[in-house]
């Protein structure tokens, strides 16, 4: 048996997030369902991590195991197969021992922000035409990357060993009619994202201040803090991993 790694991208909206669910197309199934046909025989895919219903990924990783070599036309074949709203990148070779979820350094997500109503970003952004303060926003921002635990932005009924998180970077970008919020940490929990993009929204309105997102943090409460914004804003743009953790690039 031999690794690979596959890398991926997926139009959210039209899945019930990437884990396999009950009698509800997923990113995951869709993969393996079209990876064991071309392969000829089952395979599993292990990917770097969930994403939720409606959450979109332009570089999401998995690894699989097959006892067949994989050649250069697999990504062709592969693409023919899948659905619009999924296409597959590039297949690596990868170690015995690599893991798409464990080894991986950290992940990037960027939360898409439109202030004029538009029809080609409507699945793709989130439409908010209030007035919001990039300044105060950003401030209060770099507060997340001097805090660990984050059960106050955690979806409550969750199952994990800890809510402890390390974040890298967090800021508010102005791109045009566009703000964009980026997030890199080395793991996220459910809803983690949606809730900090709505919290610091509430601060970018003028009702809360940096403090209060201090308080919320401490409080370690999810009702302390915002709502969740909705999940088609919210995009996987990066997983990264240690330096030469994948071989030569196979399709």
């Amino acid at each position: 048996m031999s690794r690979y790694a596959l890398q991926f991208a997926y139009d959210g909206g039209s899945f019930h997030g990437y884990q396999i669910q009950p009698n509800a197309p997923s990113v995951q199934a869709e993969l393996e369902e079209k990876l064991s046909l071309l392969l000829g025989e089952t395979v599993a895919i292990t990917g770097s991590g969930r994403t939720d219903t409606g959450v979109h990924a332009s570089h999401q990783i998995a690894h699989f195991d097959t006892s067949l070599v994989i050649d250069d036309n697999l990504i062709y074949r592969l693409n023919r197969m899948l659905s619009p709203a999924l296409t597959a990148q590039a297949i690596f070779e990868v170690a015995d021992d690599f893991h798409a979820r464990f080894d991986a350094t950290s992940r990037t997500y960027e939360y898409r922000i439109t202030r004029h109503k538009d029809p080609f970003l409507r699945d793709f952004a989130y439409w908010y035409e209030a007035d919001l303060d990039v300044v105060a926003m950003n401030e209060a921002a770099q507060l997340l990357l001097s805090h660990t635990d984050f059960q106050c932005f955690s979806k409550v009924k969750t199952e994990v060993n800890t809510f402890e998180c390390t974040i890298m970077r967090a800021f508010w970008e102005v791109d045009g009619d566009n703000l964009i919020f980026t997030i890199e940490g080395n793991r996220f929990l459910r809803g983690m994202v949606r809730a900090i993009v709505g919290t610091l929204m509430e601060i970018g309105m003028g009702k809360w201040t940096a403090a209060d997102l201090k308080r919320i943090l401490e409080s370690k409460s999810r009702q302390e803090a915002g709502r969740a914004v909705p999940a088609h804003g919210l995009h996987l743009v990066k997983v990264t991993y240690p330096q030469a953790s994948f071989g030569a690039r196979c399709s």
